[in-house]
């Protein structure tokens, strides 16, 4: 009597110890349930030994093979796998009604005459003579089978046995329902980091638009401020220019001594040279007003469908001859790679047109600087390509020039921001690019660079805009 007490109590500790070590693979798997099923399957296999133990799943009408564990010598994984996926049929698959009627069904000898088709098929397959199908229920609906099979006739389980099964079942099941949980977790907080990130960039770009919206207000009002006075400038500098000329011919009939008459050459001349610097520096600064007024505006001209290939065309034989008609040694090699099907877009073609110009012309200017760092073995060169996108198109300019440090790659479309040296760039081209691609044609415009390497811009554009430019 002792040792059949002793007997129970070390039977139950080893199932309760069996069953804290699947809860402990339960907790440590939440994402992923198949070391739960191997775990079940291995431990059921060990304390029911000889048998076999196989858990299957239910999924688009069938059982699958989902873990396999055994401790016979010469059992064949391999053959059971070979059984599934099995149709769901209660009529002939005792694992399907065991799911349908929600208990356990046991078959005593598989080869009896009326043991299921199905049943008969898979021991003469699988090579067992009994089993025993434990449904695994969720939320009252069968999800798949945990399989027992003995090579002999005539096994059947002990009522401790049984519900050491329906134990592993349910842990099975806790497992699944855990997983799925996990993966509703993880989609819900991808979707919330999502949202949050869109929430974020529409507010910068709210208050980005905030901004550029003021500084266009303040932009235009000082332009126009300006303008005025810089009109005087420009005007009563050409005409002093024109009355220096007039003064030298005054100063040839003027009676005066050759010393005093070339003093007053000297003067004359430093005179004119200083005109001629204000002159030049004041058609800078209009260029910087017209440009500011430009900027403030919210589009201009008419729109109609052109064909985007011939645009981007001609704005790099534009800015090539451009920068040829400046500096006579200059080259650089042109590249073109035009989706034919890239067809027509409705834009404002002068608008658009600029924004080409100024990036090819900055593609250029970059090429060429590092050309000229680089010295004879670089060859600088700029490519457009086009790209058809459906109810979109694509349109790239690539220069192999300086790139752009990424510390300075934010700030690029911002006005008045450039990295051209004093005198030579406004800062408005790629501010003004900017307002032309997205506020006025409702498109995208990025770039993507390499400091030392190249230089990306690649703008999309609608293929039709959805109302007038504001």
């Amino acid at each position: 009597m002792l040792d059949l007490r002793s007997r129970e109590l070390a039977e139950s500790l080893q199932h309760q110890t069996v069953t804290s070590q699947i809860l402990n693979v339960i907790s440590d798997s939440k994402a992923d349930i198949q070391p739960v099923f191997d775990a079940v399957v291995g431990s059921a296999a060990r304390l029911f030994e000889p048998c076999a133990v196989t858990i299957t799943f239910l999924k688009d009408d069938q059982l699958h093979w989902i873990a396999n564990a055994a401790t016979l010598p010469d059992f064949d994984i391999e053959r059971v796998k070979a059984i599934y996926p099995i149709p769901f049929d209660p009529e002939r698959s005792p694992p399907a009604r065991a799911l349908l009627e929600r208990r356990i069904i046991e078959i005593p000898d598989a080869t009896a005459p009326d043991t299921p088709e199905f049943t008969r098929k898979a021991a003469a397959t699988g090579g067992f003579r009994s089993a025993v199908f434990v449904p695994l229920i969720k939320r009252d609906r069968g999800i798949g089978t945990i399989v027992l099979t003995h090579m002999q006739a005539g096994f059947k389980l002990s009522e401790k046995q049984l519900a050491l099964v329906k134990t592993f079942a349910d842990e099975a099941v806790i497992a699944i329902e855990n997983a799925n949980l996990f993966e509703q977790v993880q989609k819900r907080t991808h979707d919330l980091s999502k949202s949050l990130e869109e929430l974020r960039a529409t507010q910068d770009r709210l208050v980005q638009t905030e901004k550029l919206a003021s500084l266009g207000q303040l932009t235009a009002g000082i332009a126009h401020e300006i303008k005025n006075p810089l009109n005087f400038v420009n005007n009563f500098s050409a005409l002093s220019a024109e009355l220096v000329d007039e003064m030298s011919e005054l100063l040839q009939e003027a009676g005066l001594n050759e010393e005093r008459r070339e003093e007053l050459y000297e003067i004359r001349d430093l005179l004119k040279s200083n005109l001629e610097k204000v002159v030049q520096h004041g058609k800078r600064a209009d260029s910087i007003v017209k440009n500011m007024l430009l900027h403030s505006r919210s589009g201009s001209g008419e729109r109609w469908p052109v064909e985007i290939n011939a645009v981007v065309d001609e704005s790099l034989n534009l800015a090539y001859h451009g920068a040829r008609a400046e500096r006579q040694d200059f080259n650089i090699t042109l590249e073109r790679d035009f989706d034919p099907l890239a067809g027509s877009v409705e834009i404002y073609p002068q608008e658009i047109t600029r924004v080409f110009l100024n990036l090819i012309s900055n593609g250029i200017y970059a090429a060429t600087k590092r050309a000229a760092e680089a010295g004879r073995n670089f060859e600088p060169r700029l490519k457009a390509a086009t790209r058809d996108l459906g109810d979109q198109v694509e349109v790239r300019i690539l220069d192999n020039g300086m790139g752009i440090p990424s510390e300075l790659k934010e700030k690029i479309f911002n006005p008045f921001f450039t990295t051209k040296p004093a005198g030579e760039g406004t800062g408005l081209g790629l501010s003004i690019s900017h307002d032309i691609v997205v506020k006025q044609h409702g498109g995208r415009i990025v770039v993507t660079t390499e400091p030392g390497a190249f230089t990306e811009f690649i703008l999309t554009l609608p293929r039709t805009l959805s109302a007038p430019a504001a």
